[in-house]
């Protein structure tokens, strides 16, 4: 009942606080101009104001609020609609009064109340609390004394302790975690204050207490921590342990006790521990960035089980430096292929540009897998070397001619790709064609300067066979830019069929809005009329998908209206005009309806856009246009659903009743519209009684059919 009356006292507010600005302003007009905020608001508390007004009152006072207005503040304690509020602001008041008004609730308050007061009470850290809060550890209701226990927790002080460490044996088994947790929090003040070694002993004092597991682990972590480096033997004892919540809490620890004998620690503890706890220490010992280990990581890195070894090298990814990058190499090209790849991961990520010059220098002498994989990493890592990588293009190893490609792909600058564009040209080996389109795309689509880029490969264009002609007009469609559109473009009319088809689809797949003219000329000069159609739709596609001021769009809609020549385009322009409602688009729907074989689409799209924009008298013409002038349409009565599994949907059609016999749904799925599916599985009807300028009319619609009402006879 109290929840429940609380909750209604927070509705309230909402609606209460406009009202209740309103009833302040006036009332600080009629209050001499130097009396403070604070005593209009203490006004307001000892007044018969709605106990609404008095919630914001409080809080107002959590900021104007002095020793003054703990008088007016304090009854309100024992109010259980206004007793949070009031704690707010007595928690905040920096005043003896609000701690002394606080003390005195403790002897007269109960339940929820006395909980309340007792938190706050901790808030505040009132010392001189402890003699009133120390019985409460004895009081019947489990919840008050743990309110206790905590709000002692956070005063601290030594006589705080000292009523928590006498209640921790003592306590019943249920009040045992709050006296735990406030222990907990007495020793973490000693340690703040630098008092490790009394912290120490107060954790000491919660472990070998008989607790709850979740709190010894707190106090394990504390006691460790406390000690410093001498911490360390218990932090080993606990990574030693068999119990894993004690081993998982070690590993925390570890991660936060500094020092590098905790990393000497780790690295001795991984030789007498099974494999997965070897993977955890490891990622323990990176996580703590000690550099010490690099060692160990690199010996475990080399033998044992998979995943420790994963592990080590994940370390030497983050922390590792050009010391380790041989035995990575060794690791990457003779060990099994998850540890190999994490290895190779790790070759990838090594920061330092020493490493970059390391993996240089070795490519020029490497050979076979090595040399393989020294050229992979020189491309993960984009390594300025290509001369090496040249000369690797033409070793008469197919891999390696194949992995210099993909790096060349990763590190060409713009005055080698004459390079790549030869091995797409002319390439000497039939099998190295695809390494050397791929390597071509990716080159030019990092390229900086891609209208440079763009200059190389269209004069390309002329001498290339027609394969690697279309292979070039691809990567061009994907850089995109001014260049690349012209080399497009004309190829999109060049005599050759196959360079038509290529250019032409590339041309309507192409993703700025600077192809549209390109398109349209294409769709207006074709002489296929496959690749006329083609044209348009790319165009309207455009003008359909990309982000451009209403007047632009209805200037291309209106262009595409008046080049197609199939009623299948033009359909698509009007679908592209109702999904962008505006007044220039109704005009085009309109002027389309006068084409007969359009006319009750372009109708539809009319009063679609009528429905989303209004019917103002520029509206209305259009429409009569159409024929249909406004009419005044009433829902009777709608039900959407099938046989005997239908609801009632009057209402939500109303919402989306205008001036005309169209009405178009939020969605364009019943079901999303209409909230739910009534008849899972089975085609559902909607019908509806309705009158239209006060005639009465019926009408039933398939699932998801336009609505669109019949005019009544």
């Amino acid at each position: 009942m109290l929840k429940t009356r609380c909750f209604t006292i927070c509705l309230a507010l909402a609606v209460a606080v406009a009202a209740t600005a309103g009833r302040a302003a006036r009332a600080a007009d009629d209050q001499p101009a130097a009396e403070d905020p604070q005593r209009q608001l203490i006004g307001v508390l000892q007044s018969d104001a709605p106990k609404a007004d008095k919630a914001i009152t409080c809080k107002r006072l959590a900021i104007y609020g002095s020793g003054e207005a703990v008088p007016a503040l304090a009854p309100l304690l024992a109010d259980a609609e206004l007793a949070s509020w009031a704690r707010i602001a007595l928690e905040a008041i920096p005043d003896p009064a609000a701690d002394a008004a606080l003390r005195e609730a403790l002897g007269k308050l109960q339940g929820r109340l006395l909980i309340g007061a007792i938190n706050s009470i901790g808030v505040r850290r009132d010392a001189q609390a402890v003699a009133g809060l120390a019985p409460r550890l004895k009081d019947a209701d489990v919840e008050v004394a743990s309110a206790a226990a905590a709000a002692l927790g956070r005063i601290g002080d030594a006589a705080a302790t000292n009523t928590l460490e006498q209640a921790l044996s003592a306590a019943p088994a249920a009040l045992r975690s709050a006296v735990a947790e406030g222990c907990i929090l007495c020793a973490e003040k000693r340690l703040a204050e630098g008092k490790a070694q009394e912290a120490a002993e107060l954790y000491d004092q919660i472990r070998r207490a008989e607790v709850p597991e979740q709190r010894m682990l707190e106090a394990t972590r504390g006691a460790i921590l406390a000690r410093g480096p001498a911490g360390i033997p218990l932090l080993v004892e606990q990574l030693q342990a068999a119990d894993k919540a004690l081993f998982a809490i070690g590993l925390t620890t570890a991660r936060e006790l500094a020092g590098a004998d905790v990393a000497k620690a780790l690295v001795a503890e991984l030789g007498r521990t099974t494999p997965d706890r070897q993977a955890l220490l490891i990622l323990a010992l990176a996580d703590r960035g000690d550099t010490e280990a690099l060692p160990a990581m690199l010996q475990a890195a080399h033998s044992g089980p998979s995943q420790v070894r994963i592990a080590a090298i994940g370390m030497l990814k983050r922390l590792g430096d050009a010391s380790c990058v041989p035995a990575l190499l060794e690791i990457a090209v003779a060990a099994e292929e998850d540890v190999a790849q994490a290895a190779v991961a790790a070759l990838e990520e090594l920061p330092g540009e020493d490493v970059n010059a390391d993996f240089a220098k070795r490519l020029d002498g490497a050979e076979g897998k090595l040399r393989q994989l020294l050229i992979q990493i020189v491309g993960l890592r984009r390594i300025d070397a290509v001369p090496a990588l040249l000369k690797a293009a033409d070793d008469a190893d197919a891999q390696i001619r194949s992995a210099a490609l993909t790096a060349l792909g990763e590190t060409a600058g713009l005055d080698d790709l004459p390079v790549l564009i030869a091995r797409v040209v002319a390439p000497q080996h039939a099998e190295d064609a695809p390494a050397a389109q791929q390597a071509l795309r990716a080159a030019c689509i990092r390229m900086p300067d891609g209208e440079a880029c763009a200059g190389k490969l269209a004069a390309a264009m002329p001498q290339a066979p027609l394969p690697a002609k279309i292979t070039i007009l691809e990567i061009l469609s994907a850089m995109g830019g001014t260049r690349a559109l012209q080399t497009v473009g004309a190829a999109a009319k060049d005599a050759t069929p196959e360079l038509q088809d290529a250019a032409s689809r590339l041309l309507g797949e192409w993703m700025t809005v600077d192809a549209g003219p390109v398109l349209l000329d294409l769709a207006k000069t074709a002489t296929d009329a496959k690749y006329e159609v083609r044209a348009l739709r790319g165009y309207i596609r455009l003008v359909r998908q990309f982000v451009l001021p209403d007047g632009q769009r209805a200037e291309m809609c209106r262009i595409a209206l008046q080049t197609a020549k199939r009623d299948a385009e033009k359909k698509l322009v009007l679908e592209v005009l109702g999904r962008y409602p505006s007044i220039d688009t109704l005009q085009l729907a309109v002027e389309t309806a006068k084409i007969p074989s359009l006319k009750n689409e372009a109708a539809a799209t009319a009063l679609a856009i009528a429905q989303k924009i209004g019917g103002s008298a520029d509206v209305q013409k259009l429409l009569a246009q159409v024929g249909q002038e406004a009419v005044k349409v009433e829902i009777l009565k709608a039900e959407y659903g099938a046989g005997n599994k239908s609801v009632d949907v009057t209402a939500i059609l109303r919402k989306h009743v205008r001036d005309f016999p169209l009405i178009v749904l939020p969605s364009s799925s019943y079901n999303s519209a209409f909230g739910g599916d009534p008849a899972s599985g089975v085609v559902k009807q909607l019908q509806v009684q309705y009158r239209m300028n006060g005639k009465a009319g019926e009408a039933t619609f398939q699932e998801n059919d336009t609505i669109m009402l019949p005019v009544p006879k």
